[in-house]
């Protein structure tokens, strides 16, 4: 175990921000935490970064307690902090050498590592370039490669694709991926359910403070998985295979919207192979056919009664 949290509690005068959260992260997974504003993420990233003391619980990293062994466990952290954390009066180079210092890398390891950085960032173009030239994704690798010179065994990456382009944020993702591959214990925050549900190997769901949820993506869309629906864009609709739809095991309702074609199965029915004989035993075409499956924002809503980002 990398990560235990245990009873965690942080307070903001009245405000209860992190609420007796408890979290248990393998070495070698990627952690998603996933929840909208004010959840609680970023506090509890904060305080297991040491930027703020918890008001109650307890933290080990690697197996050291938090509160009596923080300058060894930063040693073995890199952390991607939400808001944009280079000087721009310095180069990218010049960036990632004050910060590889910091971290007590010196002499051909030094510039090794730099250099290293800005390769798998794809910056190495741009290292004698000012970030105050930087797009907004150019500035998030910077702020990654940064974070990633000692080969940390934790990485904590707080809503690292904010207010990017899609083609920054394709690349941050992938460089994630291969980050996890190369070793790396990942923690992922973010209130983009589609970029966890793509990397994370388990994710826990935060809201007013809470964790609300633990699992794999797979685990949490099963479990508010009810009925599981079909819609089918028919040449021409009839009411003969309504009929014979509803007579095929699972099947819980089938209605006409114009020459759209509606299925209710239950969950797990596996009948959509059923469903499309059905339809072409009648010798109707099928324009297009969409079969819905769970997704993290259907898991969330459940959960919670509202929408990520509201």
């Amino acid at each position: 175990m990398i990560v235990e949290v245990k009873n965690l509690v942080k307070r903001y005068k009245d405000v209860l921000a992190v609420d007796n959260v408890n979290l248990n992260i393998q070495e070698g997974e990627i952690f998603g935490l996933l929840g909208p504003n004010g959840a609680g993420k970023t506090t509890t990233i904060n305080v297991l970064t040491g930027l703020s003391k918890a008001d109650g619980g307890e933290i080990k990293i690697s197996g050291r307690n938090l509160n009596t062994h923080e300058m060894e466990i930063k040693q073995d952290l890199g952390i991607v902090p939400q808001d944009i954390a280079v000087f721009e009066d310095l180069t990218a180079y010049e960036n990632l050498c004050y910060f590889a210092r910091l971290y007590r890398l010196k002499g051909p390891l030094l510039k090794e590592r730099v250099e290293e950085a800005l390769e798998f960032t794809g910056l190495t173009e741009k290292k004698d370039i000012y970030p105050k030239k930087f797009s907004g994704g150019m500035k998030r690798r910077l702020n990654i490669a940064c974070a990633i010179m000692h080969h940390p065994k934790l990485i904590i990456l707080d809503e690292p694709t904010v207010g990017i382009d899609p083609q920054s944020r394709n690349h941050i993702l992938e460089s994630i991926k291969k980050l996890n591959q190369l070793g790396s214990t990942v923690i992922y925050t973010s209130h983009y359910m589609e970029e966890v549900d793509e990397i994370c190997t388990k994710i826990a769901i935060m809201d007013h403070g809470r964790v609300i949820a633990k699992g794999t993506g797979d685990e949490l869309k099963a479990f508010v998985a009810v009925d599981e629906k079909v819609t089918a864009e028919l040449a021409s609709v009839n009411y003969t295979i309504v009929d014979n739809i509803k007579k095929i095991r699972g099947v819980k309702d089938c209605s006409i919207n114009g020459k759209q074609l509606v299925v209710v199965s239950e969950k797990h029915s596996k009948n959509l192979g059923s469903i499309i004989n059905a339809i072409s035993d009648t010798d109707t075409e099928i324009l297009s056919l969409n079969a819905e499956k769970p997704t993290l924002e259907g898991v969330f809503l459940t959960l919670t009664g509202r929408k990520l980002r509201d």
